[in-house]
């Protein structure tokens, strides 16, 4: 079976890249396990999209789809330091008109699902897993447990974190582990949110909630691995209860409405994205602190950078060419360093306890709430840019 590109995994990631190619000319086969489970109820795991992915989304048709009752915009934001220091953001005083949506992973994964399944230049092979590959100057083949060969000129790992198409061409990820667990769950609020997002850097972790629709919360408690635990094994009254007194009593009492979950927290970075016919996009090129929510915005803005390059190739150049895998690194190389570094950073000045360096990053968010022309920025930054 012959194809131009080949993307190895249909989350997130994999499934926005195969979409945004859905105008080219290229024909592309898309590999898959499993189908998107189906969740009752609330999805525990939300991520906080920011306006550029909304329009990213918005292009190749996904956006526009999503049930409207079960998105959030978010209006403002209130960082809390761990003595003290406060530093809010609005989208009202930078002239936006939100900082983000909240969704839920498996809205956003089931409608790409549907809409590479009515792709007309696409094969969906699932249930499938590879077995092995082979790279030469002329093309990748990919041999399938279904007896399948598929040969393309470009493979696309969008495997996730544990990527098998990274293994396979020798990209060695260089990880460090945090010894933390990301606790997810969703709670029903007493008081109103009024769409903001707040996060507390605090001695056992960092807490963030995220407003969803119905005066609903998501939680994300970033917390080391043995409170972690305590957490995901606490009965649901008691961790309404640890929540809501971490969280300040913000919003009231907390009524449980998902079970609680917890996921290792690590960061993760490649020495190069690609390799001879072979590109990195989402979880298989990177991994972060979930502390800036950034983790898939990075991921849809490798499909974006990528499916500009490939998509309108004329017909006598073909996406696995070399120049075009090394503009591609090169256009996400930024990105992706500052984020990395930035949350690792944050972090790590959060983490120790430190009566003296408390005092200082404290003094730090006091000063940039102080000055609205720095703040804005900085949100304008997130915003403008690419994450």
């Amino acid at each position: 079976m012959k194809f131009d590109l080949i993307i190895v995994g249909a989350g997130l990631a994999g499934a926005s890249l195969a979409a945004a190619l859905r105008g080219s000319r290229l024909k592309i086969a898309v590999v898959e396990s499993q189908p998107p489970a189906r969740v009752e109820g609330w999805d525990s795991r939300i991520y906080a999209i920011s306006p550029a992915n909304v329009d990213f989304l918005t292009h190749i048709g996904v956006w526009q789809h999503l049930d409207s009752a079960r998105l959030t915009p978010v209006y403002d934001m209130a960082i809390h330091g761990d003595a003290g220091g406060r530093l809010d953001f609005s989208a009202y005083d930078c002239g936006l008109r939100e900082l983000a949506w909240i969704v839920e992973s498996g809205l956003m994964q089931r409608e790409l699902w549907e809409t590479i399944k009515r792709q007309h230049n696409l094969t969906l092979l699932c249930p499938a897993h590879p077995l092995g590959l082979a790279v030469d100057e002329k093309a990748a083949v990919l041999t399938l447990d279904t007896g399948k060969t598929l040969t393309a000129s470009l493979v696309v790992a969008a495997d996730g974190a544990r990527s098998w198409v990274r293994e396979q061409v020798g990209i060695a990820a260089a990880t460090t582990p945090y010894e933390e667990k990301g606790v997810v769950a969703n709670f029903r609020c007493e008081k109103p949110h009024r769409n903001i997002a707040t996060q507390w850097f605090r001695h056992d972790g960092i807490l963030a909630w995220l407003p969803l629709p119905e005066n609903r919360i998501s939680i994300v408690w970033s917390a080391p691995d043995a409170l972690a635990d305590e957490l995901v094994a606490l009965p649901p009254e008691a961790l309404c209860a640890r929540v809501a007194e971490a969280g300040e009593y913000t919003l009231g009492a907390l009524t449980l409405e998902t079970p609680a979950a917890a996921f290792p927290l690590r960061l993760m970075r490649v020495p190069q994205p690609t390799a001879p016919r072979v590109a990195l996009i989402g979880d298989a090129a990177h991994a972060i602190h979930p502390l800036s929510g950034h983790g898939i915005n990075l991921g849809y803005q490798d499909a974006k950078a990528l499916a500009e390059l490939i998509g309108p190739l004329p017909v006598w150049r073909e996406p696995g060419e070399a120049a075009l895998l090394a503009s591609y690194a090169r256009a996400r190389a930024e990105e992706t360093r500052l984020l990395q570094s930035t949350t690792h950073a944050l972090n790590r000045l959060f983490k120790p306890d430190n009566g003296l360096l408390s005092g200082l990053r404290n003094l730090g968010l006091n000063l940039t709430n102080q000055i609205p022309v720095v703040r804005n920025a900085l949100v304008r930054y997130a915003i403008s840019g690419h994450f």
